[in-house]
Formats: structure tokens, C-alpha cells, sequence
């Protein structure tokens, strides 16, 4: 039963820790950790959980820090990815990226948005469920993973290669304080053309993979009126996302050119239909072949766990008993429900209810908008307001 004084408790609680959560977030974003290079910011994530008392502390073969506390039935797990993407160019950052800087009540810092801010609230918030009775019946874990090498991968390796399947989740990326219920999902495929190389001062005598490549790009960039939309989800988009050449010089003609496609799909798209679509494009042209991209990168520990580059779209409907949890939990706490969304990236839910069923609801403070840019940044203020939402929704499941 969650009554006021119970309502009063978090956030008394949340108010007396609140420099702790904030320093907190700073420490994780002080830590590099791009490329999935994670280990040093999970080991600060660790001694958070260590500190706040949880049951048990471990990394995960993949190189992912799992923490568990409580010992209920059900099985709640949190998810926010540690990992970002590079800087880029540093001279683009008006301020270190890493230390970051505090300007009217906003932390702008690499990770600030995507996705450090929610790993704060979700420790704290898991800890003050347990010392407030929040937590009964309910075994909550947090999950600090790698998302931006490969959407899914770690949780689909939690569950497969460790054994570890929740009930429930909460993944953490940037919702503006919404409870979010889906996003479209992706494939990503390639599309590979063969030349023949000579010297560019007789070109005749060659085959330019480039200009073999240049209709299927153009094609393709045409290809967005005619995809599927869904009225939640949205539009299906494509986009050629990246190409590479290989030449013997650049006095020569290129004999390969290689381009990567990122096909974001919604409900009733399916991936081979799509790999399908673009070699009609391709059709009789000789020596170009599509493919959907195989994935099999090792972590940083050097575990393997070979995936194809298929994301589905997923989405709960606005009634589910969960995402309701999620709305309650803000009308409960702060007197008005929470609104309800959808991301337009995508996140580790492609395979928690894309693949494997798994309820799961997004909370997190940020803007998607601000990932992945020189002014990554979160409001503190809804870094901690958020610790009271990850507190009470045990609660309420």
C-alpha cells in the first residue's frame, strides 16, 4: 500500500541525497567510456551500489555491471547504457566534455543525455525502495551495459548467456520525464559493388565501382514515400548511412565501393521484405550484392556473442498494466500523470520487447534531441525528481 507518508519518505529522502546524485552523475560522465570501453565507469557505478548496499555487485561475461538487491518474486531491472559515442572534434566543445559545466541548472557534459543521467535515480532510487518497504515482493536489478555498439546485444546476452530474464523493465534513455512505450526498429544492410581497377590515366580500361554505386544511392534516397507508417510508431525512413572505397591509389579506379544503409522500420515492415526491396533496385546490374550486416565484434573482455543487425519495432499499448504503473507512479508523486510517448531512436528495447516479450517502459530525464552532440546535456533538477519515480514504481507493479 503506497500512502502519503510513504509518498512524503521518498522524497524527504530524495531532498537529503541530492548532492550525492548529483555528484554521482558528474563522476560517470567524468569517466570516458566510448567505443564500449566501459569498464573504469562501471567500476564507479559498482562502488555506488556497493556503498548504498546492495545484495550483490557483479560484471557480466560481456564486460556489463549487474547489481541486485531485494529477494522478490517479480523481477524489475533497470537498464541504462554507460557507454557513449566519441567527442568528435574537440575543438567543436565550447567546454571540456567530460568534466562538463553547470549553467542555470542544466549539466552539460558527454553522456549528460544519453545515457548517464538515468543511471543515478536508478541506483538510488532501487536503494530507497528497499529502505522504505517500496521494494516487497520485488527483486530490482540495475543493468549498466554497452548500447551504442549494438542495440540489444548486452541484454539479449543478460538473459541467454547469463540466465538472467526480468519481468519487467525500465530503460533509461532521454524521455523528457514521459513514460515511453515504443519505438520503430531497424536493419542495417550493405550493399557492396565490384570494379575493376586500372590506371586513372587510361580509366577506359577499367570498371569505377563508384559510378556502378551512384543510381543505387539515388534510388534509394527516393525510396521514403513509399514506405510503411503506423500511426503510433510513425514513418518508415532509410537512409545511406556511410560508404567506403577500395582503390590502389587515388591516381587509380576504385575497383570496390561499399555503402551501409540504416532502414528504420515500423509495424507490419519485415527485414528480409526490405533486403528484398533494395536488390530490385540493384536488379540485373552485374557484380552488386545486398546483404542485411552480421555482427560479431568482441567486448572489451573479448566475449562474442553474434547477432544479425535486425532490430523490431515494439510498442506497449497506452492500457498496458505497466505503462499505467509508470503514469500512476508520477500522479502519485507529483499530483498530475505522466504523459505518455515514444522514442524516435532506437534503444536496448529492440530486443527486452522486441525479441523477447518483456513488458517494458522507458523513463529517463533528457531530450533525445541533445544525444550524440557537442551540447549533450540534462537538467539536473529531473536527474533527481527521476530518483523518486525509479523509488516508487515497485511499488506499483
Amino acid at each position: 500500500m503506497v500512502d502519503a507518508g510513504k509518498i512524503s519518505a521518498i522524497q524527504s529522502r530524495v531532498s537529503q541525497q541530492r548532492e550525492d546524485i548529483i555528484q554521482f552523475l558528474k563522476d560517470l560522465c567524468a569517466i570516458p567510456s566510448y567505443d564500449s570501453q566501459i569498464r573504469d565507469v562501471c567500476e564507479r557505478a559498482a562502488a555506488e551500489m556497493q556503498k548504498l548496499g546492495f545484495d550483490k555487485v557483479w560484471f557480466d561475461q560481456m564486460g556489463n555491471i549487474v547489481g541486485k538487491i531485494g529477494d522478490g518474486e517479480k523481477k524489475l531491472l533497470y537498464d541504462s547504457h554507460l557507454d557513449t559515442v566519441g567527442i568528435g572534434d574537440p575543438d567543436s566543445w565550447e567546454w571540456d566534455p567530460f568534466t562538463g559545466k553547470v549553467e542555470d541548472g542544466i549539466f552539460y557534459a558527454r553522456g549528460a543525455c544519453d545515457e548517464k543521467n538515468s543511471s543515478p535515480g536508478m541506483i538510488y532510487g532501487l536503494a530507497m525502495a528497499r529502505d522504505l518497504g517500496l521494494l516487497d515482493g520485488v527483486t530490482g536489478y540495475y543493468f549498466g551495459n554497452m548500447e551504442e555498439w549494438c542495440d540489444g546485444i548486452a541484454p539479449h546476452a543478460l538473459v541467454e548467456a547469463e540466465g538472467l530474464r526480468p519481468d519487467f523493465v525500465v530503460i533509461g534513455e532521454p524521455t523528457k520525464m514521459q513514460v515511453y512505450r515504443g519505438h520503430k526498429g531497424r536493419v542495417e544492410m550493405q550493399v557492396v559493388a565490384k570494379g575493376k581497377s586500372c590506371h586513372a590515366a587510361s580509366n577506359f580500361l577499367g570498371d569505377n565501382a563508384i559510378y556502378k554505386m551512384l543510381p543505387i544511392i539515388d534510388a534509394i534516397s527516393k525510396l521514403e514515400p513509399e514506405l510503411g507508417d503506423h500511426e503510433f510508431l510513425g514513418h518508415g525512413r532509410i537512409t545511406v548511412s556511410d560508404m567506403r572505397v577500395k582503390t590502389p591509389s587515388i591516381n587509380a579506379v576504385p575497383d570496390e565501393a561499399l555503402i551501409y544503409i540504416d532502414r528504420r522500420v515500423t509495424f507490419g515492415e519485415d527485414p528480409q521484405a526490405e533486403l528484398e526491396r533494395i536488390k530490385r533496385i540493384i536488379g540485373d546490374r552485374k557484380n552488386i550484392e545486398a546483404s542485411i550486416l552480421f555482427y560479431d565484434d568482441p567486448s572489451y573482455t573479448g566475449f562474442v556473442f553474434p547477432v544479425d543487425k535486425i532490430f523490431p519495432a515494439w510498442a506497449l499499448e497506452e492500457s498496458h498494466p505497466f505503462v499505467q504503473a509508470g503514469v500512476k507512479a508520477g500522479d502519485l508523486l507529483w499530483g498530475t500523470p505522466i504523459p505518455t510517448g515514444k522514442w524516435d531512436f532506437s534503444t536496448n528495447g529492440i530486443y527486452w520487447m522486441g525479441k523477447a516479450g518483456i513488458p517494458s517502459i522507458g523513463y529517463g530525464p533528457g531530450d533525445e534531441i541533445h544525444a550524440h552532440t557537442v551540447i549533450d546535456q540534462v537538467k539536473l533538477d529531473d536527474v533527481v525528481k527521476s530518483t523518486e519515480w525509479y523509488a516508487l514504481l515497485p511499488a506499483l507493479i
